[in-house]
């Protein structure tokens, strides 16, 4: 298939006369973050140079080339953050080593764009001295900081932290050239307390057809039920867990595969033990992107229980539409963003929080074989407006419009202050 990336004449230039250059910075792995690579791949096919500075997972070299982008993993990670103390010291140690690895690069061949990826937001400063020197900076928000934070440590909106985040929020986007915010309810979010309209743009995590594609090929008589993602509390797995415990009995055919890691892991695998079902539900490790896309083309129903509390009512799941790309019915929780995007003819809702009615829910999917295909049928039409295809132009525009502005103040090789 085609990239679809808008065909140009010619590679446009730097101000400095060579092929444009871009970093992507996020505190994760390239590897399992969709959002990034397909920046990343994206302007790499379009003739940048493309640079990411992540994570590394256990066994991982420390830099890699991936589709032409260069991959450099600056900082082990391993998932043990119990304590606030701890996660910060983490998130500081990686900003300290962006900004160094930045300035030394801006400095040997400079950069034209660096995009910073949030969580969380002040790794946007990681980027200063290359600003300084005329490259520009998208801050992209991903988890909204001051909300994530709430929900991950149980935190009031009220404490004196939540207003140091908002605090740290609009400093963020007061420094960045352009910030993209994760959903459009983030967006109305950003505006009201941080950025100007004219400077956020909202652009949710849209999956790639080329990766994310029909592929069916399993035919054992079991029924799989699946999620893939992050194990952490606002997920809600754990009431997925709860409510198959109600169904077990009334779908015998019927299998829980979660793949995933994060800090529930251990809890969730003490609730399947708790619950008597080793045998019917399986707690799998994190897979490649290529492993779980076979994977999840090959369920029968996908579902994704998330918690309706301030984070979860409003974080957007990129694996709901991933799901629906690759021809499986979903079942989704009725929070804020879920509503704001979908409707009952692509997806089957439950009440969130409420284990008895997302089994009542798994339930009527399981015996009802036409209303799940209608809801793939459906969903086929509904997802093509939100596909990375249709969709990359607003990111190209945003990156044009940034790099060209920069070029334009430019004279000789030498920045006009």
């Amino acid at each position: 298939m085609s990239s679809g990336i808008p065909e140009v004449t010619r590679i446009p230039k730097s101000r400095y006369g060579i092929a444009m250059k871009a970093c992507m910075v996020s505190y994760s792995n390239y590897e399992s973050d969709s959002r990034v690579r397909r920046y990343a791949e994206t302007l790499c096919k379009r003739g940048y140079k493309v640079d990411v500075l992540a994570i590394r997972q256990e066994g991982e070299s420390s830099s890699a080339v991936i589709d032409g982008v260069r991959v450099f993993r600056i900082q082990l990670r391993v998932r043990d953050e119990k304590s606030k103390v701890g996660y910060l010291r983490k998130l500081i140690l990686f900003f300290l080593r962006s900004m160094f690895f930045l300035t030394w690069e801006q400095i040997k061949e400079p950069y034209d764009l660096i995009h910073v990826h949030s969580v969380p937001d002040f790794e946007v400063f990681a980027a200063l001295i290359p600003k300084l020197m005329g490259c520009k900076v998208i801050l992209d928000i991903h988890d909204i900081v001051p909300e994530f934070y709430a929900s991950k440590f149980k935190t009031s909106s009220n404490s004196a932290v939540f207003r140091l985040l908002v605090a740290v929020e609009r400093m963020s986007a007061a420094f960045s050239d352009h910030v993209i915010a994760a959903n459009h309810i983030w967006e109305e979010r950003l505006i009201q307390r941080s950025v100007r309209k004219d400077k956020c743009t909202a652009m949710i995590n849209f999956p790639d057809t080329d990766i994310f594609r029909p592929r069916r090929d399993r035919n054992d008589g079991k029924f799989i039920i699946l999620y893939p993602g992050t194990l952490n509390y606002h997920q809600g797995v754990d009431i997925a867990i709860r409510a198959f415990s109600l169904i077990k009995d009334k779908a015998t055919q019927a299998e829980f595969h979660i793949y995933g890691a994060g800090d529930q892991r251990d809890a969730l695998k003490s609730l399947i033990a708790e619950l008597g079902l080793q045998e019917r539900i399986f707690l799998r490790e994190f897979v490649s992107r290529k492993e779980i896309v076979a994977i999840m083309g090959n369920a029968d129903l996908g579902v994704v229980p998330k918690r309706k509390n301030s984070f979860g009512n409003e974080a957007f799941s990129t694996k709901i539409l991933e799901f629906m790309c690759l021809g499986v019915p979903v079942v989704i929780p009725d929070t804020a963003i879920d509503r704001y995007y979908f409707n009952d003819s692509v997806a089957q809702f439950f009440n969130a929080d409420d284990v008895a009615s997302l089994a009542d829910a798994l339930v009527s999917l399981i015996r009802n074989p036409e209303h799940r295909k209608d809801l793939v049928c459906n969903a086929n039409e509904f997802v093509k407006q939100y596909t990375w295809e249709a969709n990359q132009t607003t990111y190209l525009n945003i990156v044009d419009s940034l790099v060209n502005s920069s070029n334009r103040k430019v004279k000789g090789g030498v920045k006009q202050l």
